[in-house]
């Protein structure tokens, strides 16, 4: 095909064998299935209850056996063939087991009429089961299966505030916001008197109680974890469309639990550091929790270990493994450093260090096990968490008595901390001397320290920067001590000053880009345009991107920096749209979870497990399989980029979108998210790393400011990114709503040109999030290149009239715009 044939034109040619649809194929679900399977976690299993052993039968009880939550709302949604629920999933188990279906038919019969009512899954209300009915599925088995669900979305947060003056809510983000508090009126993280009602039922009445949790992240456990009369749990969380058949298979044997939680646990949801201020004010959040965000929290703050239910790294498996630590050690050792075990040896920083662990199944059935390395550093000057993850892999499936050997590594610049107070060196990254110690296990509290550390001598400067994202008005963070210091105050920031006078937001929101009128021609002549040469004299090398830019007038330019009309499949509006200069109108798609498209169009993709539940695989091929079919339904359907991965950090579980984000490590995010867009990449079409930065909080979230300090921003919300920019280079960052210290994402100067492109190296196109309530022009001249989904051509023209931006800045702008499209096929 020519350049853009895709991009250009409506048919969308199969990309699959012999002519065949990869969209929604039976491939790409076999794949959602097995992927969710990976990734699911086995949390308790006394008695070995599960697997069921063949003829079991079951009782199931709960909504959600019926009430299934496949991902999270907004963007996250997609529009698919079919979902299978739990019910759906067990009953093609029935050569296994058999189901007590009159209890079904009761859960069934309920759930179809709160949906009749205008319920959507997850947002339904536990019923209350009949005595008759509970006691003949007593008398029909001793064991039963409870399902609790959970359901959360773009625009509203898990413990929801109702702030009726919020004009820039959607009608669909106000709604679930009421719904949510009236079902959940402590927030939806523990259980609703009507579920507790349940549970109480079940455990009173059966021998054996196992449940089942389709949630999108972090609940509470402790009803289950410490109660003898509930022997087993699943942790499903959202699944995608096959969650339920997922789910099944592994309650029945077929496969075997090999998921690790990639968040922490705690009893109640005042125990995460979080809490107590994420609802302080709508419009911001201090992050005085610091760096101290999940395990770096319980497994260090004096008193916070006792609050953990489930350690972050944990699982369980219907088999045994033995870890072994075989050999620990540096790779090219030099002359800065001292280790115990070769007290003569020196290492200089820039090195590698590395573990080699044998895993051996020790239990009768085939399984895979997560080896996780944590490093323990000096607390020094700085304050350090009590452990840090900075290697992990997965063995292969092992069967019984079968062993693998692993080699680890990581860098030891990869263990520097950042000091932006000038404790050691003001605005540096800083290895600080003393002894880093190695943990070998299967969770951070699962592990065993290995016969080896890595002793420093003296402190070393691994990285020179300066202060970027320096915070006004955060008046103190938390040290390691679980005390707190004083930070440093200044002026704050006058957020929304404007040459061109400030905009009602409310006139903004969801704003379709305006249609662009092009003078008539004569096909003889070709396109009408200004200059002499158009975009594929670029492409066939006969002029220089700069030189086609450089005849482009001021109009064609700002044009371009805005998003564009929606054609073929895309709701989410496109980016080029000149066909003067035959410049392509590419088009975006939504989907953390899958290609997202709009179900009046008629085309049903797949629906892939939530990132969260991807995250819990620690698997990065399958996840990177899980990119590369997704790119290519992408591309199959005409789409150049897709909005995808999230991958902001889990700082507390009351964030609405956490389903959609990977999880509270940064490492274990930038991994995993990393090989998503390895995988998407794979396929000559744009990923988009979202959303940069601190985007922890869906309440009034185009309004609240983010208050970090440097440190905290660097070390925990900011590394994920940096990590995924340097190995993958993504062909789109989204910058993200908020406010960090006073700054809107999208205008920061600091974040968008400072550290992403003069640090970190990034050449790639930036967009905003969708109708943010940023200035165009501020946006541009911080480095944003694309505002979306509508540009405002005549502010940014007026703008460049005041002299408040040059001609420079936009092409700056508009250089990576046009290289991003020049990239597509």
């Amino acid at each position: 095909m020519n350049k853009w044939s895709r991009i250009k034109f409506t048919p969308n040619l199969p990309l699959g064998a012999n002519g065949e649809r990869v969209t929604g194929s039976k491939a790409h679900i076999e794949l959602s299935k097995e992927a969710a399977k990976e990734g699911m976690v086995l949390l308790k299993n006394e008695n070995n209850v599960l697997p069921l052993s063949a003829g079991s039968k079951v009782a199931l009880f709960g909504k959600g056996t019926f009430d299934y939550v496949k991902g999270g709302g907004g963007s996250g949604d997609v529009t698919v063939a079919y979902t299978r629920n739990l019910y759906e999933g067990l009953s093609l188990q029935k050569d296994k087991i058999s189901i007590f279906e009159e209890l079904c038919d009761y859960y069934r019969k309920d759930i179809e009429e709160q949906y009749k009512n205008g319920n959507v899954p997850g947002m339904t209300i536990e019923p209350d089961v009949p005595n008759e009915l509970l006691q003949k599925a007593k008398a029909y088995t001793d064991t039963a299966i409870i399902t609790i669900c959970r359901y959360s979305g773009e625009g509203w947060d898990r413990k929801s505030v109702i702030d009726p003056n919020n004009k820039a809510l959607w009608d669909y983000e106000r709604k679930m916001t009421e719904k949510s508090a009236e079902i959940f009126k402590d927030g939806d993280f523990c259980l609703s008197v009507k579920e507790k009602e349940m549970v109480d039922a079940v455990k009173t009445n059966f021998k054996n109680v196992i449940v089942i949790l389709n949630v999108g992240g972090m609940v509470d456990t402790s009803w289950f974890a410490y109660d003898p009369k509930i022997q087993s749990a699943l942790l499903a969380l959202q699944g995608g469309m096959e969650g339920g058949l997922a789910a099944a298979e592994l309650l029945v044997g077929d496969g075997n639990p090999s998921g690790k939680t990639v968040d922490t646990f705690a009893r109640t949801l005042d125990d995460y550091p979080s809490t107590h201020n994420f609802h302080e004010s709508r419009d911001y959040v201090d992050y005085t929790d610091d760096i101290y965000v999940g395990y770096r929290y319980f497994e260090t703050i004096p008193g916070a270990a006792e609050k953990v239910v489930y350690p972050f790294g944990y699982g369980l498996s219907y088999t045994t493994f033995n870890v072994e630590t075989v050999s620990a050690g540096i790779l090219q050792p030099s002359h800065t450093a001292n280790s115990q075990s070769a007290p003569h040896d020196a290492v200089s920083h820039t090195d590698t260090l590395y573990v080699r662990v044998r895993v051996t199944n020790t239990g009768k059935r085939a399984g895979k096990e997560v080896v996780q390395v944590y490093a323990a550093k000096p607390q020094g000057k700085l304050g350090k968490p009590a452990k840090e993850l900075v290697a992990f892999e997965k063995t292969r499936e092992l069967l019984s008595g079968e062993s693998q050997i692993m080699t680890l590594t990581w860098s030891i610049n990869d263990m520097a901390s950042y000091d932006d107070l000038g404790k050691i060196q003001k605005s540096a990254y800083v290895l600080e001397a003393g002894s880093y110690d190695i943990y070998v296990g299967t969770s951070v509290r699962d592990v065993q320290k290995a016969d080896y550390s890595y002793i420093l001598d003296e402190d070393i400067i691994t990285e020179q920067l300066s202060a970027k994202l320096v915070p006004t008005s955060l008046a103190k963070r938390m040290l390691s001590d679980g005390s707190f210091e004083e930070l440093p105050q200044s002026e704050p920031v006058d957020t929304d000053a404007s040459v061109v006078g400030n905009i009602d937001p409310s006139l903004t929101e969801g704003v379709a880009p305006g249609q662009r009128a092009i003078p008539y021609f004569r096909f003889a002549d070709g396109m009408v345009k200004n200059g002499k040469y158009d975009i594929m004299d670029v492409v066939e090398g006969q002029i220089s991107l700069d030189e086609f830019i450089s005849e482009l007038s001021v109009d064609d330019l700002i044009h371009l920096l805005g998003g564009q009309p929606n054609i073929g499949a895309a709701n989410t509006f496109g980016i080029g749209n000149m066909p003067e200069y035959g410049i392509p109108s590419v088009m975006t798609a939504d989907g953390p979870a899958g290609v997202r498209i709009n179900p009046e169009v008629g085309v049903c993709t797949t629906a892939f497990p939530c990132s969260t539940l991807l995250a819990c695989t620690w698997n990065p091929d399958i996840v990177e399989a899980v990119g590369h079919a997704g790119g290519k339904e992408l591309k199959e359907n005409n789409l150049g980029l897709w909005l995808t991965p999230a991958i902001n950090i889990h700082r507390s579980p009351l964030c609405g979108r956490n389903f959609e984000y990977y999880s509270e490590d940064p490492f274990v995010t930038g991994k995993l998210a990393g090989a998503m867009v390895r995988g998407i990449q794979s396929n000559n079409v744009g990923a988009t790393l979202k959303h940069f930065a601190l985007n922890n909080k869906e309440t009034n979230r185009k309004n609240s400011d983010s208050r970090v300090s440097e440190r905290a921003a660097r070390e925990i919300y900011l590394k994920a990114f940096e990590m995924i920019i340097k190995a993958e280079n993504p062909w789109a960052v989204m910058s993200s709503y908020n406010i960090i210290n006073g700054y809107r994402a999208s205008e920061n100067k600091d974040l968008l040109t400072g550290i992403l492109r003069d640090e970190w190296g990034y050449t790639g196109m930036v967009t905003t999030d969708w109708w943010t309530c940023g200035e165009h022009y501020k946006e541009t001249k911080a480095g944003n290149d694309l505002k979306m989904g509508n540009g405002y051509p005549k502010r940014v023209k007026e703008a460049y009239e005041k002299g408040a931006i040059s001609r420079d800045e936009i092409e700056i702008c508009v250089k990576r715009i046009l290289n991003f499209i020049l990239k597509l096929d």
